[in-house]
């Protein structure tokens, strides 16, 4: 196996249209790896926001997805007494950080390797916004 030095970052936009959403990007990310000809490595996938994840979650049914972002908002409410960040989104941040800024996914023949039921998800916490979305591929064959 040959190291091969990692390819430059593909940024993508993301636009949200909810303050909590989940939006699966899995196929942008599979789409970066077909055009960047990898077929053994890993990508890692960076949100480089503080109020927005990323994480790696079930695609088959979108109610995880809902049952998800409403334990975040039932655990970490929009407002409490004791927030002090002016700009009312301290809950965004807390669930950010919770959550993680990014996930780095293996390649086996082109191809991530991604459970059956996986794929990868930005998750916003305080939209709706336009987020930029930094996918790094690392070629080892």
């Amino acid at each position: 196996m040959i190291f091969q030095m990692p390819l430059s970052i593909i940024n993508e936009t993301v636009n949200t249209a909810a303050r909590n959403q989940m939006v699966d990007i899995t196929d942008r990310v599979a789409k970066a790896v077909q055009q960047r000809g990898v077929k053994d490595g890993f990508v890692i996938v960076f949100v480089p926001h503080t109020t927005a994840a990323c994480t790696i979650q079930e695609n088959a049914d979108p109610d995880v997805q809902h049952d998800l972002l409403a334990k975040f908002e039932q655990l970490v409410p929009q407002m409490e007494t004791y927030y002090q960040h002016d700009e009312g989104n301290s809950d965004a941040h807390l669930k950010t950080s919770m959550v993680g800024n990014s996930v780095t996914v293996l390649i086996d023949n082109g191809r991530l390797v991604l459970g059956r039921w996986q794929g990868i998800y930005l998750v916003e916490f305080d939209g709706p916004r336009e987020r930029r979305v930094n996918i790094k591929l690392v070629n080892l064959a």
